[in-house]
């Protein structure tokens, strides 16, 4: 194979001629995981790290239990007291990911290994390189156990890595990736605070008010089956990978659509034997079965010809000069909605609500014009959500692209 000028052929494949590749554990001066013997426990003390306290790559101290300074001190070796730039490593249970120590006084148990960079590698570009594919794989596939698997760091120290040899080149690609996790977890803030916003909004407008009327979900359908009714019976002989759509109960998120990869078609010929009920866009699709039962979306325009939904589906068709579906999709996402639903759930294995059970389920609503005000106002709001939604999505995926390129090399921040 051609080696591209200025690269040059490695364990890990290409990666620049200034770049070395060596196992982990020449750029770390230790190596080790946390105390396995049980840690007495107080409100106030020092912090202790499981596997479960590691997320986002971040620590996650305000879901961590606490242990007594005097057990830190006395009961510890250092093995279990990681300092500040140490890299820690979930390895039991949730593995792989990564966090670095900051200020804080913390402590680790067996689930959490930690890895001390030493002078030749930034610590934080050490974190991003075992974050990225490649090394992920590697210690997710040598991982052990039957019940519980583990991460073994006899595995880990062993790896081989590629990287400039040069600190400067390092610390700037961990500067530009880190910028673009900032500027994500800006957007995520955002989102988190929209949808405080949001839900401050339904508390205060869904909430009844003089004047609103109370009336049964088949009500609202006139009271006709055909306008309140489940979906097909598809079984696995009619699925193919063309033909007409099949929307099923995956597809149903809470107030949402939600589209999918691995979509599911029926035959055309099944279509006409079963004699299907076919969707139409702007339909109600309630799922019956959890988790969790009763989440409903509006069912938007999806580009395909003909589409069809499975029997745990119902199929809501409101008279609209008294019900505005958006309005009601927000009222079907609700907790005192889910409560209902909840209460009337039956079976052992898979906890569904019948759609007769459903359809006595009664709500109050306002006139008309109040619930489109109503859910213009929230709809508007869920909009913001999604946009945003959307753009994180983007970043994230222009993070992965450049953790691709900026760790292997393929693209240079500096050139020697």
């Amino acid at each position: 194979m051609e080696v591209k000028e200025g690269y040059k052929n490695t364990e890990i494949g290409l990666i620049p001629d200034e770049w070395i590749c060596d196992e982990l554990r020449m750029f770390l001066s230790y190596i080790s995981y946390g105390f396995t013997n049980p840690m007495p426990t107080v409100n106030d003390g020092i912090y202790m790290i499981t596997a479960n306290d590691i997320n986002e790559g971040k620590l996650k101290v305000e879901t961590a239990r606490k242990t007594s300074k005097f057990a830190y001190d006395n009961f510890l070796t250092d093995k279990s007291r990681p300092k500040k730039n140490d890299t820690l490593l979930t390895k039991d249970g949730t593995l792989g990911r990564l966090a670095i120590v900051g200020k804080e006084q913390i402590c680790i148990n067996q689930s959490v290994a930690v890895l001390r960079p030493n002078t030749k590698i930034n610590p934080l570009f050490l974190k991003l390189l075992l974050e990225g594919n490649k090394y992920q794989k590697t210690m997710i596939l040598n991982a052990g156990g039957s019940t519980i698997k583990h991460i073994y760091i006899t595995v880990v120290d062993k790896m081989k890595i590629g990287l400039p040899a040069e600190i400067m080149e390092q610390t700037a690609i961990a500067e530009v990736l880190s910028d673009t996790d900032n500027l994500i977890q800006a957007i995520e803030k955002q989102i988190a605070k929209k949808r405080n916003i949001k839900q401050g909004a339904m508390q205060k407008l869904l909430q009844p008010k003089e004047g609103w009327v109370e009336q049964s979900i088949f009500q609202l359908a006139d009271n006709r089956k055909e306008q309140f009714d489940d979906g097909d019976w598809i079984e696995s002989e009619h699925i193919t990978d063309k033909g007409i759509r099949l929307i099923q109960t995956g597809n149903i998120g809470i107030g949402i659509f939600i589209e999918k990869d691995n979509r599911k078609y029926i035959y055309q010929e099944s279509f006409e034997k079963l004699g299907c009920k076919e969707l139409i866009v702007g339909d109600l699709l309630i799922c019956r079965l959890a988790e969790p039962a009763g989440r409903a979306c509006v069912f938007p325009s999806i580009g395909e010809e003909k589409v069809i939904t499975s029997v745990d589906v119902t199929i809501f068709r409101p008279k609209e000069e008294i019900a505005n579906r958006q309005f009601l999709n927000q009222i079907f996402s609700t907790r005192i909605w889910f409560n209902s639903i909840s209460d009337l759930c039956g079976g052992t294995t898979h906890k569904r609500i019948s759609r007769g059970a459903l359809g006595r389920i009664k709500i109050l609503l306002p006139d008309i014009e109040e619930q489109t005000r109503i859910a213009t106002i929230l709809s508007d709001m869920d909009n913001e959500i999604t946009a945003l939604e959307t753009k994180l999505k983007k970043y994230k995926m222009l993070k992965l692209g450049m953790m691709q390129n900026l760790l292997t090399g393929k693209i240079r921040l500096i050139k020697s």
